[in-house]
């Protein structure tokens, strides 16, 4: 399945996708309908009292300037300052709401992509780079956020002005309405021609910003590396193309975004001196008064003042609408390893078959081709073979992080596809060469992913230990399961993680253990202790060894040789060596 979320984007952009995106904003106002609501008639209430203004003050020049019947002046004056008072707490009310409401809804989504991201699959993150998706999360987020909390507000309300306006203007005099009206249909057509071209830009701006995250992200979690080999100007260089193309691709946003306020300010001004001409001719003609005029212009500003703030506020939407592509991109994927039901048992009570496998990644590649063997319970296999051979990919199928292309692997007897995760993290444990360590404790990350030792105190877990005869390995680390661990793992040593990783993994005493190279990068001295700590399995318990290094391999029950896609039974050590000593010469 293809998880590139660069091309869900272009099927989202061509249409594909359709309207039915939107569909997935509308879960994320539950429970905000009375607010909105309320937003709503605050609207309706400050745009209301905004078009009433105009014909009071065309009605006092005419009325009481012309004839000096000030105190007439004084008291619409005052009728004038309570309804611009009212006009502003309704503007201090819908602003205020609206506020609430977007930060809520902030918190949502991004809890929304958070988790949807913690349902995809392995393949997922491997076609994706991690500094994108942070932007997505971070800055994709905040900019819908700001259009919905802030221009929407403006938006809806100039919507509701331009409206009441135009009515106005067009039921006051038809023809003097027709002259105010002519260049908006010109603006509608040169908005309508733009807009896509706004919205694609946008979009190369926000998919630039994140390529530029994703550098930087690359840059500083390799810069041991970087220093290792003095080659701090090659990711200068790096950053520099990326930064540039950052640099380009927001000019060519902010120019297309900003184009629409000149061309409304044009039309605007276009409007209103045909309007200005237009009414000082029928003045001559006594067919309009000075105050009727002045009252008419102030609709008329009342109609394209509105259109230029949307016309800025049109920009921000394009912007909000190219981040929710991003966004939906992430939330349309759906992983490929669904749980499936009501399957049969084969009878086997092997711990593990592999039937007919086959597996192709992604780009087309083939990697196994018709694997079949079969794991015994309480047996040692060992998975030798030259590097790129298939030997991690075999692992990954056995703990499902990818399901075969063809082909089926039972465990216990069951299709592995039939496990719920869950079942499944607690019956196949997994080891790597350099595990993951979460920032926090010790204890925090022994216990983490264990149900049964999630509530447990340090002391409740200290008992534990014990019982497992696990408790005198926490000597190695200098405050026992208090000992801090940090983000990198940087406050323990590669041995220490490791330890860590061994103990997790035997206190969740799962059928299968694979370890991919888990001994690989430590010493001596370490690696008698991971396999102290690994004879305190179950005897049940099957384990699966993939290694380079002979030495680990020595004790197991039953040796593969992995290469080329296939895997044959090497039978012993002799053969097991000879057989990878080929495959290193042939490669």
């Amino acid at each position: 399945m293809n998880y590139n979320l660069n091309d869900a984007i272009k099927n989202s952009a061509t249409g594909k996708l359709g309207m039915g995106r939107f569909k997935r904003f509308i879960p994320l106002l539950t429970g905000e309908k009375r607010l909105m609501g309320l937003v709503l008639i605050a609207i309706a209430v400050n745009a209301g009292l905004d078009l009433l203004a105009p014909a009071i003050i065309g009605h006092v020049i005419d009325a009481y300037i012309k004839t000096g019947k000030y105190q007439g002046v004084i008291l619409f004056s005052g009728i004038l300052l309570a309804i611009y008072a009212v006009s502003s707490v309704a503007s201090y009310v819908q602003t205020r709401v609206m506020g609430g409401v977007g930060q809520r809804v902030l918190f949502k989504l991004r809890n929304v992509i958070f988790t949807k991201l913690l349902s995809l699959p392995i393949a997922f993150f491997n076609q994706n780079q991690t500094g994108d998706l942070i932007s997505r999360i971070n800055n994709d987020t905040d900019k819908l956020n700001q259009f919905f909390a802030q221009a929407l507000i403006q938006f809806t309300r100039n919507v509701f002005v331009v409206l009441g306006a135009g009515v106005a203007v067009l039921v006051i005099n038809v023809r003097l309405g027709s002259v105010a009206l002519v260049p908006a249909l010109f603006l509608f057509l040169i908005t309508r021609f733009i807009t896509v071209w706004v919205k694609k830009n946008n979009a190369i701006n926000l998919s630039a910003g994140g390529g530029l995250s994703a550098e930087v992200q690359e840059a500083l979690n390799n810069f041991k590396v970087i220093i290792a080999f003095n080659r701090q100007d090659y990711f200068r260089d790096r950053f520099s193309i990326a930064n540039m193309k950052n640099y380009g691709a927001a000019l060519r946003a902010g120019f297309s975004n900003n184009l629409f306020t000149p061309i409304y300010d044009l039309a605007g001004n276009v409007a209103l001196l045909a309007v200005f001409a237009y009414g000082l001719y029928l003045i001559t003609q006594n067919k309009l008064t000075i105050g009727f005029l002045i009252s008419y212009l102030i609709y008329v500003s009342r109609f394209y003042d509105p259109l230029r703030q949307m016309a800025s506020i049109w920009a921000t939407f394009q912007v909000a609408l190219a981040a929710w592509d991003r966004i939906i991109a992430i939330l349309a994927m759906e992983s490929n390893l669904p749980t499936i039901t009501d399957i049969a048992s084969t009878g086997n009570q092997s711990v593990m078959e592999f039937k007919n496998v086959e597996f192709k990644y992604p780009d087309g590649k083939s990697v196994l081709h018709k694997i079949n063997f079969v794991l015994e319970a309480g047996k040692t296999y060992a998975f030798v073979g030259p590097t790129g051979g298939g030997k991690t990919t075999t692992a990954s199928l056995m703990a499902r992080l990818y399901d075969p292309t063809a082909g089926t692997v039972y465990l216990c007897g069951r299709d592995i596809r039939a496990f719920d995760a869950e079942t499944l993290t607690k019956e196949v444990g997994f080891i790597l060469q350099e595990p993951f360590l979460f920032s926090g404790t010790v204890r925090e990350n022994l216990i983490y992913g264990h149900s049964l030792l999630a509530g447990k105190t340090s002391g409740q877990l200290l008992n534990v230990l014990k019982d497992a005869d696990l408790s005198k390995l926490l000597g190695r680390f200098p405050n026992g399961l208090e000992t801090p661990v940090s983000v990198s793992g940087e406050s323990i040593s590669l041995g220490q993680k490791q330890l860590i990783a061994f103990m997790r993994a035997v206190l969740r005493k799962p059928k299968l253990l694979i370890l991919d190279e888990a001994t690989a990068n430590v010493d001596t001295v370490t690696e008698q202790l991971l396999d102290e700590i690994l004879s305190h399995l179950p005897k049940e318990t099957t384990r699966v060894v993939i290694a380079h290094r002979l030495n680990t391999i020595e004790n197991a029950d039953e040796i593969f040789f992995v290469n080329g896609g296939e895997i044959t039974k090497a039978g012993s050590m002799e053969h097991a060596v000879e057989m990878l000593l080929k495959g290193k010469r042939a490669s």
